[in-house]
């Protein structure tokens, strides 16, 4: 896999982060992904930059949540508030040798740090640094076994799949996304006209607004893959109700079967087959209960849901929401909250539609426009 991890690395830093000489770049990934964090780490010194590594050693994270008392995990760990300061580009890699090492961690314990308004400061920091574009960050994966394990495949048929929902197939995949943001481009500039949002689907009636809010076209400048394009609705416009085809992932946790009813912005109720109570400490968060995001995937490329974020919300035919943190490019004004927690909607029965001010625009996970 030598060639995926330098077209990745050439893709990330060059396309995604267009890294200059002189700036300071964090790689952040598991110590499953050394060979993808050298090659990026290679990259970044061909573009005249400063690498800087922060290697996730093995079940650390475990024993903090084990073994740390209440104290340990508020605890923000001040090299991340000083890189937060003056770091330029964060790159971080997806890779894990064990995706359900904090399915035993108690919820109350995983959710002890949104507790610390320091890192609600840190984290506000960040997203304020993101949307002046004195900051980049870009997510990318490496396929490793657990991954392939969560998408119920082998570890070669794995690394095909996402070699193909990252374009890495065609010889030059930053073209492939060039155009890709072209086509989104047409979409995004149809989308900010719109107003009133209504969708229907499976036990599905949901109406929200968006004026004045901008859409934001993604195309491989902070996800790889990408592909999707969202916005944050008016926080108090969204009404109605909407279950959730796919199970929610939080921290290697499963709820499955989600169904959330809304009044004036807020979930009013909320249910899970599966993980109820992770769900009701979810809602408990501060301002978790709102929504921050409103999105429709775009990558048909990607076929199947693998239970990793990263590839799944852009699965083509799909549209997710996030409860928590909206985003400062869409001027989201629910900015105060620790969790940016997305979940997804499969949207391809006949039944399934967006409406925008009165007009089915997709239907059955086609654009019709």
């Amino acid at each position: 896999m030598y060639d995926f991890n330098v077209k990745l690395a050439k893709l990330a830093v060059n396309y995604a982060e267009n890294v200059q000489p002189g700036e300071v770049v964090l790689i952040q990934g598991s110590e499953v992904a050394n060979d993808l964090i050298r090659e990026i780490y290679i990259e970044v010194l061909k573009a005249g930059g400063h690498p800087v590594v922060e290697s996730l050693i093995k079940n650390l994270s475990v024993a903090k949540y084990r073994l740390g008392n209440a104290e340990q995990l508020k605890f923000v760990d001040p090299i991340m508030k000083i890189g937060v300061d003056v770091v330029d580009h964060f790159i971080s890699i997806l890779a894990d040798n064990n995706v359900k090492k904090m399915s035993l961690i108690p919820s109350e314990k995983q959710t002890k740090i949104f507790e610390n308004p320091e890192y609600m400061e840190m984290m506000n920091k960040f997203q304020k640094r993101v949307a002046k574009k004195e900051l980049g960050w870009v997510i990318v994966p490496y396929p490793c076994d657990s991954l392939a394990q969560e998408a119920n495949m082998d570890l070669i048929s794995y690394k095909e799949f996402v070699y193909g929902a990252l374009h890495l197939d065609n010889d030059d995949p930053a073209s492939t996304w060039q155009k890709i943001k072209a086509e989104q481009d047409r979409l995004v500039e149809i989308l900010n006209k719109a107003e009133n949002i209504q969708v229907l689907g499976d036990d599905t009636d949901l109406t929200l607004r968006v004026k004045d809010r901008p859409w934001v076209n993604c195309c491989g400048n902070n996800n790889l893959p990408d592909g999707e394009l969202y916005t944050s609705p008016l926080e108090d416009s969204i009404n109605g109700h909407i279950r959730f085809t796919y199970p929610g992932i939080y921290q290697g946790k499963e709820i499955k079967n989600i169904y959330l009813e809304f009044k004036d912005g807020k979930v009013v109720k909320g249910t899970a087959e599966k993980g109820q109570d992770l769900l009701d400490s979810i809602l408990k968060i501060k301002n978790a209960n709102k929504i921050g995001e409103f999105a429709i995937g775009t990558n048909y490329g990607i076929k199947k849901f693998t239970k990793s974020m990263l590839f799944d919300e852009k699965m083509g035919g799909t549209l997710h929401m996030a409860l928590g943190k909206g985003f400062p490019d869409s001027k989201s004004e629910n900015i105060e909250c620790a969790i940016h927690w997305d979940i997804l909607k499969d949207m391809k029965s006949e039944k399934s539609k967006v409406i925008v001010d009165g007009k089915v625009i997709y239907q059955a996970g086609k654009w019709l426009i």
